[in-house]
């Protein structure tokens, strides 16, 4: 008789452990992105001893992290006219990066909607200051890792990984805010992934050019798309996708490009939960970039330009979406939809990234108010008595998702969630039993605009 010899084990058992308590809160935030920045400032604002943490040593999100620098969905196109339609705690953000001389004037995308472009460090310090200024603690270079149940309902603590080691954070009331739907995950959220289908909406990598002569470029991405068109026709070049963006920056010599699309062998979009994935995706992210860069040097303006950075990681559009109480739809986007319980609005509009190009569907226009509204309960998950959800990881269809992860809707659904916790802290409630008359008025005397009883804030 002969003995198979023993398959290795694909597991490693690691030993139980005494993990020390960092500290102990009435809110704490996983993710210091628009939402995250806009929900530690609400609660502490409130009130409430409040933490937010943050996996890098700067807040900002995908908007520092992987170089977007550009403000998208705090504006929408309402009958024809443009009006900044979220406010609130994004108000107070966008002065401070004002007041550092960070902020581009707002520029018209595909003569539909409004985008607003930033410095990355302005932003940076900007965030810095104005958490400072409400005193909320502030965690960074900490990475969730794991959470621990009180039961089944109810998180406990948050685990994160240092450089100090693992250690743990209690709270009453946990928020959300990792793009990623990491904590509520972790805690036994239900979610959906991508279009449940195995697609997910592209990543990009995101880069900045320097040594732009103004003069020369003009308005050169007017004629970029006609210059790619040739250059692929004459065979000099391949682009992955079509629809590249290439705006100028604050100072004109410095312009950011999109001109990226993320994909794995089998042409799916890189999925942002997959560690090999992501190694991948950032090796070919820089790959991506180096050839759109020599591209770009055969534009007009362009010719002395060089790389001036490459943002510390892959931007990630879409990986979990929580199911909560109410998932926003592509159809609640297109129809401007109206909810009882509101909490904020989203003026951006559809925007599909699929393979080899981006596919924008607006409202019509001037037809609509150009705006839907945001329901308190996508940011209820199912389940959990003491979490809410914030950000691209609320509770959204594949559709509605590619609309409302926009910075604008993640700044009005953060301010939402850290009023509805220190709210739920005051009445001894959950978050998803408060009463949300009282969260809406709260929000509105606060400056938010949650488009009801309210008229179009004016100006831009």
């Amino acid at each position: 008789m002969t003995l198979e010899p023993a398959l290795p084990s694909r597991t490693i058992e690691e030993p139980a452990r005494q993990v020390p308590l960092y500290g102990e809160y009435e809110v704490a935030v996983l993710g210091g992105g628009p939402a995250g920045i806009a929900a530690a400032v609400a609660a502490a604002r409130a009130g409430r001893r409040a933490l937010l943490i943050e996996r890098y040593g700067f807040l900002g999100g995908m908007g520092t992290a992987a170089g977007v620098t550009n403000f998208c969905g705090l504006h929408a196109n309402v009958h024809g006219e443009m009006h900044r339609v979220v406010q609130g705690i994004a108000s107070e953000l966008l002065e401070r990066i004002d007041r550092l001389g960070g902020l581009n004037a707002p520029h018209l995308i595909l003569g539909k909607i409004l985008a607003q472009a930033y410095d990355t460090a302005a932003y940076k310090i900007a965030a810095d200051d104005l958490l400072a200024s409400h005193k909320v603690d502030v965690l960074f270079h900490a990475l969730g890792a794991g959470v621990v149940m009180h039961d089944a309902r109810r998180i406990n603590a948050l685990m994160v990984e240092t450089k100090a080691g693992r250690q743990a954070v209690r709270a009453d009331i946990f928020i959300d805010c990792s793009g990623d739907g990491d904590l509520a995950a972790w805690a036994g959220a239900r979610y959906e992934v991508g279009d449940n289908n195995g697609s997910m909406l592209y990543p990009s990598m995101m880069f900045r050019l320097n040594g732009i002569d103004p003069d020369k470029a003009g308005d050169a991405w007017r004629t970029i798309p006609a210059l790619m068109e040739a250059a692929e026709a004459t065979g000099t070049h391949r682009f992955p996708r079509k629809a590249a963006i290439v705006r100028p920056q604050r100072s004109p010599v410095e312009w950011r490009v999109n001109f990226t699309q993320l994909a794995r062998e089998d042409g799916t979009a890189i999925n942002g939960l997959e560690p090999d994935d992501l190694t991948r995706g950032e090796i070919e992210g820089r790959r991506q970039a180096v050839n759109a860069f020599n591209f770009l040097r055969t534009v007009p303006g362009f010719e002395k330009s060089y790389i001036v950075d490459l943002p510390p990681q892959l931007g990630i559009r879409e990986t979990r979406r929580i199911v909560g109480g109410h998932m926003l739809s592509g159809e609640d986007v297109l129809g401007c939809a109206s909810f009882d319980d509101s909490i904020g609005v989203n003026g951006w509009p559809m925007e599909s990234h699929v393979a080899g190009d981006v596919i924008f569907k607006f409202p019509p226009i001037p037809q609509s108010r150009g705006f839907n509204q945001l329901p308190y309960r996508m940011l209820t998950p199912e389940g959990l008595d003491n979490l809410l959800v914030a950000g691209r990881c609320a509770s959204m269809t594949h559709d509605g998702q590619s609309a409302a992860r926009v910075s604008g809707a993640c700044f009005a659904m953060g301010e939402a969630a850290g009023t509805a916790a220190a709210l739920a802290l005051d009445g001894n409630a959950t978050p998803r039993d408060i009463a949300v008359d009282k969260l809406q008025n709260q929000l509105k005397q606060q400056g938010a605009f949650i488009g009801r009883d309210q008229a179009v804030p004016e100006g831009l």
